[in-house]
């Protein structure tokens, strides 16, 4: 009990330090950080950089779960980027999609149309559906209705360095299909 009443003193007083800066709050003190910009005279920062497995069989291996319906539910979100974000083959989205799927990611359009125009608008045409999701992938989590797949991206920082992160995608399935989606975007 005593450990907590310390973690939650302590959780007040970090809270109430950060929270005398005048700046609104958005996001967490990284994301406050990022927003402020780097010093390009500084180091870089030494944070690891995320990998994924590009393999197909490290990528079957993580659609595995003991609960039939959480291993299907990955397999859908699996099976779902590779044709439609790897392979670009819109017209098979209502495979995975459901027709009223709500989307949060700030740069795309809701319901199946609005997900399929958003995708034509981009003018790529179908390809090859990869054995595995190329860009890599460090895992897929399924919890409830919920599938979560983490990604390593590279981008170049405002200083001309390459730096690699994470992505995380977050699907909401009902009755076989993508109902709903949530990732980290952001407008430009």
């Amino acid at each position: 009990m005593k450990r907590m009443t310390y973690l939650a003193a302590a959780m007040l007083l970090a809270s109430t330090a950060i929270a005398q800066d005048d700046a609104p709050r958005r996001g967490g003190v990284s994301q406050q950080a990022a927003a402020r910009g780097l010093d390009c005279n500084a180091p870089p920062p030494t944070a690891v950089p995320t990998t994924g497995d590009t393999t197909r069989e490290g990528q079957l291996k993580m659609l595995e779960h003991e609960d039939p319906q959480l291993a299907a539910n990955k397999r859908l979100v699996w099976d779902m980027w590779r044709t439609l974000l790897n392979g670009f083959h819109v017209d098979r989205a209502g495979e995975f999609i459901h027709e009223d799927y709500i989307q949060h990611n700030p740069l795309a359009n809701t319901g199946l149309e609005g997900m399929q125009s958003f995708f034509r608008a981009l003018g790529i045409p179908p390809g090859e559906i990869p054995e595995a999701i190329p860009e890599g992938v460090v895992d897929i989590i399924a919890e409830r209705d919920l599938v979560l797949i983490a990604f390593p991206r590279t981008y170049t920082d405002s200083c001309g360095r390459e730096y690699t992160t994470t992505w995380f995608d977050l699907f909401r399935i009902k009755d076989g299909k993508i109902v709903e989606h949530w990732d980290p975007a952001t407008r430009p």
